[in-house]
């Protein structure tokens, strides 16, 4: 079920008024049958999985206060990792692993058939798997309690916001919340629905208008030359955040709706003035989850520097992988973790001594600042290019050629913008430019909460406004949130 069809349109006012006609003592129970329901609508079947890696997760977290020997404990935690991450494994990575298998095989002489599974990738695996992951880790390391209600954790990992595409809760945010006293705020569910309507502004007018032109030069490359694919390029830079902040912003404020507060996902990340920096507004619910689960228990940076940077590296070629079974992400993950130690490298002692003399306001808006987000937004695209292209030898090949006719400015933009629909490019103009505006305000303030403030005239004027916006503009063919394959 998307967020953006007619199902997701009638399924969700029939859960928010059923959630809040039913006593407080039932409302979670109309959660978990929701969220089931709502994943159920994907694909029946794989319903035994989530259900699968529910139950692992809870039955360890009940096991583990009941051992004092730390060694068992451990043995525990390390068996519910495994479970989880094997059918992770077996669903998402298996085709590819044996591929590899085949290829290296290959190369020393060595034939060897495939084993054909045709399976399908269940909806946000990957998503609820490093959900049950934390909970375990947290409840081994003593930071929460295990719940005791197996139900009223099931509706915590199947919360149907957040289920398929994140962001991926913490325990201690997400579970207390479940069951806790709800009381409806006007004010909040407002505040959710206008953050839902932001989440569709940038997935239906922005990122599926865009996606019609990236997937025509990614898929047919030999049509297109020089300043095309750096259009091409910059347009799922573009596309590729707001389909998934969307995504994030229709998932919080849903969840508002319900009197459920979500992590934030997202801080405009492409004004961040390093890689480093960008990591902290990109995905934040992953790149924290990586940070807490895998960097710092492998030492972080309080090891020596080579060491640093090995960790640094693997924690980005997980989370590329972590994206999907290709080559294409992990090279993708592979290079954030070279820049990141480049960056520490070079700029990292700079870097500290500055920021401890400037304050992010004061740095906001200078012209440095604005160089440098130029230079980490340009690094970030050329990243994204492995990340879109079919393969790693297609990424290399359309950047390789993105510079061609360069020589000749003036022809090289005029055959790059001849290769797109003039009047598409002209219509998102104003689109990316408000988005961008948007998010240069959302670094110092909330721009919701902001426009809510103002005179009730202006206010009314800027809402519908932007809701004539939405339905003129908006491309309403349902095309699938980017992140729902991974």
């Amino acid at each position: 079920m998307l967020f953006n069809s007619l199902a997701f349109a009638i399924f969700l006012p029939i859960v928010f008024l059923l959630y809040w006609a039913v006593p407080q003592k039932y409302r979670w129970i109309i959660l978990l049958l929701s969220s089931y329901y709502f994943y159920m609508s994907w694909n029946v079947k794989y319903v035994v999985l989530i259900l699968f890696t529910t139950a692992v997760s809870y039955c360890s977290a009940l096991l583990l206060p009941k051992f004092s020997k730390k060694s068992t404990k451990l043995t525990i935690m390390w068996l519910a990792i495994a479970a989880s991450l094997l059918v992770l494994f077996f669903f998402k990575y298996f085709d590819f692993a044996q591929n590899t298998l085949i290829r290296v095989l290959q190369s020393f002489a060595i034939e060897l058939h495939p084993l054909t599974l045709k399976l399908l990738l269940p909806v946000g695996i990957s998503f609820y798997t490093f959900q049950t992951l934390s909970y375990v880790i947290d409840v081994y390391k003593g930071e929460v309690e295990p719940e005791k209600n197996f139900f009223r954790y099931a509706a915590f990992i199947s919360f149907f916001p957040q289920l398929v595409a994140g962001p991926i809760e913490r325990t201690k945010n997400l579970l207390p919340q479940i069951d806790s006293e709800h009381v409806f705020s006007y004010e909040k569910a407002a505040y959710g629905i206008k953050l839902m309507a932001w989440g569709f502004f940038k997935k239906l007018v922005i990122a599926d208008n865009l996606a019609v032109m990236v997937d025509a030069v990614f898929e047919h490359p030999d049509e297109y030359q020089g300043f095309s694919f750096v259009l091409a390029i910059l347009f799922f830079t573009i596309q590729i955040y707001c389909d998934f902040s969307g995504y994030s912003d229709i998932a919080i404020g849903t969840a508002k709706l319900f009197d459920i507060d979500l992590m934030t996902n997202f801080k405009s990340p492409y004004f961040s003035s390093s890689i480093q920096e960008f990591w902290r507004r990109w995905h934040i619910s992953l790149s924290s989850w990586f940070r807490d689960y895998v960097y710092i228990p492998l030492g972080g940076s309080r090891v020596s520097k080579i060491r640093h940077y090995v960790n640094l590296c693997i924690t980005f070629l997980l989370s590329g992988l972590w994206h999907g079974a290709a080559f294409t992400y992990v090279v993708w993950g592979g290079l954030h973790g070279m820049m990141q130690c480049v960056e520490n490298l070079f700029f990292g002692k700079k870097k500290k001594e500055t920021d401890r003399k400037q304050t992010p306001e004061r740095k906001q808006g200078t012209a440095v600042w604005w160089i440098r987000v130029f230079i980490v937004f340009c690094l970030v695209s050329m990243a994204w290019c492995f990340f879109r292209a079919g393969s790693v030898t297609q990424a290399v090949w359309i950047l390789a050629h993105s510079l061609q006719g360069i020589t000749h400015p003036f022809a090289y933009i005029k055959t790059g913008l001849a290769a797109f629909d003039k009047s598409m490019l002209m219509q998102l103009l104003l689109p990316v430019a408000l988005l961008g505006c948007y998010d240069y305000v959302a670094l110092s303030s909330d721009p919701i909460t902001t426009i809510g403030r103002m005179k009730k005239p202006i206010r009314y004027a800027i809402y519908y406004t932007f809701v004539f916006a939405l339905l003129l503009l908006a491309s309403f063919n349902s095309q699938e949130f980017v992140y729902f394959q991974f």
